[in-house]
């Protein structure tokens, strides 16, 4: 794939999750055309943020592919019902389609051909989840690099809004991603746990978005079964979040509230 070969004329719009405080960090949504990377330790909902962005376009009657290195295609559609998503329907009516993906068995180009064929038919977003998945696909991290730079450059000229999910090592600690490709990514979006009071949480915060301006500020994440996605107001009472290290200078009250 040569990604100088292929342009095309799209609106440089941001697309919306429809959940309000999340716009409002991400400076109004995900824009068009842009490559955003999906930081995290396991279990703080990555995928989930993934899957609120395509089921929204789905409903607008825009195309979606997301390709699972990790996780399992059933176990994934389960953990979408509990959360309340009606991710079925929109798989059945072909607005999304989920590809299970078998390290061992794909080579570079068979992949790349693979998004080339979804974009041709009309697909707006692309999710690859997870890179660490990916990597282990290639035969080494510059050529990983390689091929990611091309993809999503021919992504973004595409329009076409691109996903990268890439776990973290640890999880309440400091975490480490096995290779940086921040480089790579327009928006760098971070997801963490924290302590409060006893309850393991998690945080959200925007780190990077070349496209225009976002939030600064760390808003507490939440997975409800039933419910979906929830994010808080600003974590101005803690210090230290994204350290994985951080200090609680508000009041009891003040979570009981949040709960």
């Amino acid at each position: 794939m040569i990604a100088a070969e292929h342009h095309s004329k799209f609106r440089h719009e941001p697309v919306s999750s429809r959940i309000k405080q999340l716009d409002r960090l991400c400076g109004g949504g995900l824009d068009r055309g842009t490559t955003t990377l999906i930081l995290g330790p396991a279990g703080t909902g990555k995928s989930t943020l993934v899957l609120q962005y395509a089921v929204q376009m789905a409903k607008k009657g825009e195309r979606s592919m997301i390709f699972m290195f990790d996780e399992t295609r059933s176990v994934m559609l389960s953990r979408a019902k509990a959360l309340g998503f009606n991710l079925e329907k929109a798989i059945e009516r072909g607005a999304i389609t989920v590809q299970q993906v078998d390290p061992a068995e794909l080579s570079p180009g068979e992949f790349a051909i693979r998004i080339l064929r979804g974009v041709e038919a009309g697909c707006k977003l692309v999710a690859i989840d997870s890179l660490n998945g990916y990597l282990n696909a290639m035969p080494g991290e510059k050529y990983l690099s390689n091929q990611l730079h091309e993809l999503s450059s021919y992504l973004n000229q595409q329009g076409v809004i691109t996903l990268l999910v890439l776990a973290q090592h640890g999880l309440v600690a400091a975490a480490e991603a096995p290779v940086d490709l921040s480089y790579l990514s327009d928006t760098v979006v971070s997801l963490r746990y924290f302590e409060a009071y006893g309850e393991v949480k998690q945080a959200i915060a925007m780190l990077k978005k070349r496209s225009g301006h976002h939030e600064r500020t760390i808003r507490e994440f939440k997975l409800t079964p039933g419910k979906g996605i929830g994010v808080g107001e600003p974590l101005r009472a803690f210090q230290g979040v994204l350290t994985g290290v951080p200090v609680f200078r508000g009041s009891e009250k003040q979570i009981m509230k949040s709960r």
